[in-house]
């Protein structure tokens, strides 16, 4: 009784899978790398031209088929997205995901497109902390404590974190980053110097015994240039 309940169930699957036929594959006008694909004289959707070209007019599609062909189309999207995000800079791992989540698209596509992108070269976590490290270094020094913040928030895991921030040296990340603002300083007297310059410093992540150190440099090599400025004028 259940092996035939069981075949009279099959075979009312198999009778009421539903079928299309393919009636037509047009290149889009405006995006001639998309084919639209038409299922029984009516447009259906569209596909990448890669995988179109894997169909023929007449053949007939069942709905897993449709199904799977439109799950690539939303994973090549997905792709495409994801390499205009990363043209204008590097990203970590974290931030590609979270760009795709906002999208309609499952967990499995997400790391299709996630995997794509690592074989690639183009999603890469520990050339992407390095990069992070030394733009910061070359344009706006922190400390090493704020950019592991900031590398944390890009959702790079601590371990590639600690490699990448093995090179930075606290008291020349300090001293280029008052640099600039001290000469701002220069006119001040010397107290109002460090309050400036060091609560400057200090939020930027550096800790008292790296700032402190650095302030009374900057203020002795801005006092040095001021007096060897007055020698040259005839002041002194």
């Amino acid at each position: 009784m259940a092996a035939a309940c069981f075949f009279v169930a099959s075979r009312l699957r198999q009778a009421t899978t539903v079928t299309a036929t393919i009636t037509a594959l047009r290149f889009q006008k405006r995006n001639p790398e998309r084919v639209n694909v038409y299922l029984d004289g009516s447009y259906a959707f569209g596909l990448p031209a890669l995988i179109a070209a894997s169909l023929r007019i007449g053949q007939s599609l069942g709905e897993d088929e449709i199904a799977s062909l439109q799950g690539q189309d939303a994973a090549q999207r997905a792709y495409e997205r994801a390499l205009r995000f990363l043209a204008s800079r590097p990203r970590s791992s974290a931030e590609v995901r979270r760009l795709l989540s906002q999208q309609e698209l499952s967990a499995e596509t997400i790391e299709i497109v996630i995997g794509r992108l690592q074989n690639a070269g183009y999603l890469d976590d520990e050339a992407f902390a390095r990069f992070w490290v030394s733009n910061r270094e070359q344009f706006r020094p922190r400390a090493p404590l704020a950019l592991r913040q900031e590398l944390r928030q890009k959702g790079v895991a601590d371990s590639i974190i600690n490699q990448a921030l093995q090179a930075v040296d606290s008291t020349e990340s300090a001293y280029r980053a008052g640099l600039a603002q001290a000469r701002r300083y220069e006119n001040l007297d010397q107290h109002a110097f460090r309050q400036k310059l060091g609560g400057y410093l200090l939020r930027r992540g550096f800790p008292h015994d790296v700032v402190w150190p650095v302030v009374g440099q900057l203020w002795a090599e801005l006092r040095e240039g001021a007096d060897d400025g007055a020698e040259e004028s005839g002041w002194l």
